[in-house]
């Protein structure tokens, strides 16, 4: 399997220099150049199958001609080593937890996978390889826990400065090893702006080698689609045509569901739900794409005005817009709602969720408002926890600390403070 740029001005690449790349040379992100669906009996009988063997027939196609299957089962074994229930919330209402991994959010899936097949691919190799990563909440933590340790793979991360949670923050400050973060005074769309400014710059290409872990990498991205097919294979049972609400930012996660529907998986509908970040919702009433600087929110990860990966999304869809539109609805909810929404789904069934898991419930009812007899499935993206000031001043409750957690309570964070571009290019060439 090849994978071409969205921008087609640049060759076509083997799954392994499309992870080792990250982005192609003519600024496009890589796609793949084929998606064979997965025979109906997949999914007849999914009950029956591991979630380690329903991912080895999802991503085989991709990385096949890469890493050799036996290869392939070890990566995903130590990628999937945890849970990922659909849990009931109300009739018709299940959310698919996505945060029992060991940072407690769902880019655990996606950072552990690319993490292990960098350091498959790193293997006798004399190049050290370096992952550039912005973040603007939990992919910083997720890509420092999964590449803690990996021989041959240093890894810098980008944050925006007093826009992180605390407990985010020091998921990603207070690693060390081969771990080192670079506080921005900006915002999230400023550190992206500055990773993919690097990724350009011949000035440091020609002397190291840089990828990326943002979901803009295919390794990072493609993986996610797992577990939606983990969710189907619980709610199959419904026997309702199901739909599901993504809390929305940079899109790869929402995009990596539209990946597992294209190999066949049975799903009515996707719901992009976005805090005032509405970029996305904007295009889908418009027509008119307009990304625009990013607005600060409690659902700090969704905090993208510009999302990455939604030219794949128009891609999948041939950029039709009547095929798009029946496929995806989206829409965009305020901070007071999302609060709002906390409380009431405390109150009516004890559920703690955490703010985009809040907007993602939001999405779902406001869709299943004018499409009843659906089943839906709201993705809860992070632990309550890891948002611990706003979640517990909402639902007026303690929320208890996990172990995960604990771990990184107490140690020292360590950053880099930086402003400019120029800042990231001397550190990067002189670390």
């Amino acid at each position: 399997m090849k994978f071409y740029s969205l921008h087609k001005e640049a060759p076509a690449v083997s799954f392994k220099e499309a992870v080792v790349r990250g982005i192609a040379p003519d600024k496009g992100l890589y796609f793949p150049e084929s998606f064979t669906r997965l025979p109906d009996s997949f999914f007849e009988q999914i009950e029956e199958l591991s979630n380690h063997e329903i991912a080895f027939n999802a991503i085989h196609q991709f990385v096949s001609e890469e890493i050799p299957n036996e290869e392939l089962k070890e990566i995903l074994k130590n990628t999937l080593d945890f849970d990922f229930p659909v849990v009931e919330i109300e009739d018709k209402v299940g959310t698919l937890e996505l945060f029992h991994g060991p940072t407690m959010a769902f880019k655990d899936v996606g950072a552990r996978f690319m993490a292990q097949c960098l350091g498959y691919f790193s293997r006798g190799e004399k190049n050290e390889v370096t992952v550039l990563v912005a973040t603007s909440g939990d992919t910083g933590g997720a890509v420092a826990n999964g590449f803690l340790g990996v021989e041959g793979v240093n890894v810098v991360i980008l944050y925006p400065s007093g826009k992180v949670s605390d407990i985010q923050e020091r998921q990603l400050t207070t690693l060390g090893q081969n771990i080192t973060a670079l506080e921005v005074d900006g915002t999230f769309d400023d550190c992206q702006k500055m990773v993919k400014t690097a990724f350009l710059d011949e000035g440091i290409l020609q002397q190291m080698q840089l990828t990326s872990a943002n979901s803009i990498n295919v390794a990072r991205w493609l993986p996610q689609m797992f577990y939606f097919l983990f969710a189907y294979k619980q709610a199959k049972k419904a026997g309702k045509e199901i739909v599901f609400s993504i809390p929305s930012g940079n899109f790869g996660n929402i995009c990596a569901g539209m990946v597992a529907q294209k190999l066949g998986m049975p799903v009515k509908h996707f719901v992009a739900a976005t805090n005032v970040n509405d970029t996305v919702p904007q295009f889908m009433l418009t027509k008119e794409y307009s990304p625009k600087p990013s607005t600060a929110t409690i659902s700090n990860a969704m905090d993208v005005g510009d999302p990455s990966n939604f030219i794949r999304i128009r891609h999948l869809y041939n950029d039709d817009f009547e095929l798009l539109e029946k496929n995806l609805s989206s829409y965009a909810f305020d901070d007071v709602t999302t609060k709002e929404t906390m409380a009431q789904l405390y109150e009516q069934s004890g559920y703690i969720a955490d703010p985009h898991g809040a907007v993602g419930y939001l999405g779902l009812k406001k869709y299943l408002k004018e499409h009843p007899d659906h089943y839906g499935i709201f993705l809860e993206t992070a632990h309550p926890v890891k948002f611990l000031d706003v979640v517990e001043e909402t639902i007026d409750k303690k929320v208890a600390i996990p172990e995960q957690i604990k771990k990184v309570m107490d140690k020292e964070k360590k950053s880099i403070k930086i402003k400019t571009y120029d800042q990231l290019k001397s550190f990067l060439l002189n670390e």
